[in-house]
């Protein structure tokens, strides 16, 4: 069977030609995983692309854009490849750009499909909404919620010693007998039944598997969070990541922590219970931080030479946009030490405490609200001088007043010039934080001193220039060129 050219398969997913995806079911190629879904007719089964199954044959296949799709059509998931741990498909083009945020903004979402909220946060009417979303994933936004909460489900009720009402609760439910009609129609059983033989696990914990499209260079990830974690919120030990977590809900904030890990071809995400409520939320910025939904096909395709030193390279994103803009604030213009030393320093002046199973994490860094009250004088106590405090202190009036909202979104311009326009942020943390927090893949800190040596060029107009070959992926060349530096002797 030849090899399928992925550009062929970006072309035609549009009209979803069987004849093109079956050469690329055919192929188990992993970089379709995520792409697309394949419903066997006999069975009522859909699958992923790289399922270890005998392949079907063609007239008995039908190819959908997502999960929700094929189980908006009746097909019930494969118990072998778990179509739930599959990759998620990150876009390039405005339009579906808008489809992910949306769909990062629905995953947040742990009760009522709120399509006129989501909407009205990215500027779009609940008509082009609906429209785009049909068009991206093949389903409207409610259906795509609902397979994503049964998928959701299913995962906790064999990761986790939860009971059936809070596994319904967790995933989003708001009704118990909703959930279990649901569950029964989706896969042909109850919750009791498919749980016959659960795992051994904690029940202090919850323990979740999390896909992604290989490869992924996770030395990368592991190095670069782990040079600028925060004492007393996170650590990176090994190939772990740990982590307090504060979490906001309506009027309730829920604290606990969060273990990340690699697991073969997945990450195995462990949440204490106190989580309960919020798992949804949790799992959506564990994805963001972690890069899970990009494409290090395409991204490799544009770098070049650049991108095969590491191959898999992602952009680590933010578990909580306002903890890594202060982090990004804090680290202008002194080393990456310095500032991990100015950021553990505000953390067990302002952090809240909470309870984890490790003796260096006790703390959530400060929120928005509480530092907005604060005067120059709390910050220049711990150290920190100049236009940082007002950087800092203006970002956070930003968030706690409504201007501005730190997290992903398809349009970061409006937000990136209200960070213009507080005093003490220039571009290059304007272009930071569009790097982590706005998961923007083109932003490009053009004036950053590691850049700048990366290339050899002092330039700045230069280095734009240079820069154009690599967009709309500037931010992975950024990664890729800081990296570069770390294989000079």
């Amino acid at each position: 069977m030849p090899c399928v050219p992925f550009p062929c398969i970006l072309l035609l997913m549009s009209t979803l030609d069987p004849a093109i995806l079956y050469r690329a079911l055919r192929s188990r190629d992993a970089r379709f995983d995520g792409t697309f879904f394949v419903g066997v007719v006999t069975t009522g089964i859909y699958c992923r692309p790289i399922c270890s199954s005998r392949r079907p044959k063609p007239g008995i296949c039908r190819f959908f854009r997502s999960a929700a799709a094929a189980e908006s059509e009746g097909f019930r998931p494969c118990l072998s490849c778990r179509p739930e741990s599959a990759p998620g498909n990150a876009p390039v083009d405005r339009s579906e750009r808008l489809a992910l945020a949306a769909m990062q903004s629905f995953r947040e979402q742990t009760e009522t499909v709120n399509t006129g909220e989501v909407a009205g946060r990215l500027g779009i009417t609940p008509r082009q909404l609906r429209k785009i979303f049909l068009r991206t994933f093949g389903v409207s936004p409610a259906r795509f919620v609902r397979t994503e909460r049964l998928l959701l489900s299913r995962q906790l009720l064999l990761g986790s010693s939860l009971s059936v009402p809070d596994v319904a609760m967790a995933s989003g439910f708001g009704s118990l007998r909703r959930f279990n009609e649901l569950f029964r129609t989706s896969f042909l059983t109850t919750p009791s039944e498919f749980r016959k033989r659960p795992a051994r696990h904690d029940p202090s914990t919850i323990e979740l598997s999390l896909g992604f499209r290989p490869p992924c260079a996770w030395n990368v990830l592991f190095d670069f969070l782990g040079n600028r974690t925060i004492a007393g919120v996170e650590v990176v030990a090994g190939s772990a990541y740990r982590r307090a977590v504060r979490i906001r809900k309506g009027e309730t904030i829920f604290r606990g922590w969060l273990s990340a890990e690699p697991d073969g071809k997945a990450l195995r995400l462990t949440l204490s219970t106190s989580l309960l409520p919020v798992v949804p939320i949790v799992v959506a910025r564990v994805r963001h931080l972690f890069d899970m939904d990009c494409r290090p096909d395409r991204i490799a395709d544009t770098l070049g030479p650049l991108g095969m030193r590491e191959p898999g390279i992602r952009v680590p994103g933010a578990f909580d946009g306002f903890e890594t803009a202060v982090r990004v604030i804090l680290g202008q213009q002194v080393s990456v030490q310095g500032a991990r030393t100015l950021a553990g320093r505000l953390v067990d002046a302002h952090g809240d405490p909470v309870d984890t199973p490790w003796t260096d994490i006790t703390r959530t860094f400060p929120s928005p609200e509480r530092i907005a009250l604060m005067d120059a004088s709390a910050l220049s106590g711990l150290g920190i001088f100049g236009f940082r405090i007002k950087a800092i202190l203006g970002v956070a009036t930003a968030v706690a007043e409504g201007r501005i909202t730190l997290s992903p979104c398809p349009d970061p311009e409006p937000q990136m010039e209200v960070l213009r326009s507080i005093p003490g942020i220039g571009e290059w943390t304007v272009q930071a934080i569009a790097m982590r927090v706005f998961s923007w893949p083109d932003a490009f800190p053009h004036t950053d001193y590691g850049i700048r040596k990366a290339l050899r060029e002092e330039s700045p107009r230069r280095i734009l220039e240079i820069a154009e070959q690599w967009r709309p992926w500037r931010a992975y060349a950024a990664l890729a060129l800081w990296r570069s530096l770390a294989e000079v002797p």
